[in-house]
């Protein structure tokens, strides 16, 4: 059963991959343990932020909001494709899923639809947020959809998955949107491509 990569692990795999990332406070013990477990991991899931403006989106992804506390995720992309690391161990990314989909994740088949929230996705997803506006017309920059590709590859790479452990959150709860102003199957091409 995959444990979670150390918080030094998931540094180096991110850095090894050719990727800019910038360590933010105290992330690497900065978590939602206390809440429930962090792992087993399955896969990693994607998200935009609904923000714009870099600094701001980075701080409110550590520290969160009044009604969910950070980190909301692992890791801030920004438009520059910088990758800001905000959080080592359980973060408030998820939510509530389906857990079929956890299913074909684990089995890495194609994803049913989501139709219920019924299993734990802070335990079994890296989380990644990406600054953008989720309007469908914010731009995602070349820079931000390559830094997006490769933290996704070099996580299915330390955990032997393939791109089919990549899923969006519109795929995994119900209700949701993000991300938004792209397609996961075309993410997942680009993952598979760079796994080769």
């Amino acid at each position: 059963m995959p444990a979670p990569l150390s918080a030094a692990r998931f540094l180096d795999v991110l850095k090894e991959e050719g990727l800019r990332v910038v360590e933010v406070d105290d992330w690497q013990t900065h978590h939602r343990n206390h809440k429930g477990p962090w792992g087993t991991v399955h896969g990693v899931m994607v998200h935009h932020t609904a923000t714009s403006g870099a600094e701001s989106t980075v701080r409110l992804c550590y520290d969160g909001r009044p009604d969910l506390p950070g980190p909301l995720c692992h890791g801030v992309i920004t438009k520059d494709g910088t990758v800001h690391l905000v959080g080592g161990g359980r973060a408030n990314h998820a939510g509530l899923g389906d857990g079929d989909v956890l299913r074909a994740v684990i089995a890495e088949k194609r994803l049913p639809p989501d139709n219920e929230a019924d299993t734990d996705g802070n335990r079994a997803f890296y989380g990644f947020e990406c600054e953008n506006l989720g309007d469908g017309t914010d731009p995602w920059p070349p820079a931000q959809i390559t830094a997006l590709e490769k933290a996704a590859a070099a996580l299915c790479r330390a955990h032997g998955w393939t791109e089919r452990s990549v899923i969006g959150h519109l795929e995994w709860q119900p209700g949701k949107s993000d991300p938004r102003g792209f397609t996961m199957d075309d993410l997942r091409e680009r993952i598979a491509d760079r796994l080769k």
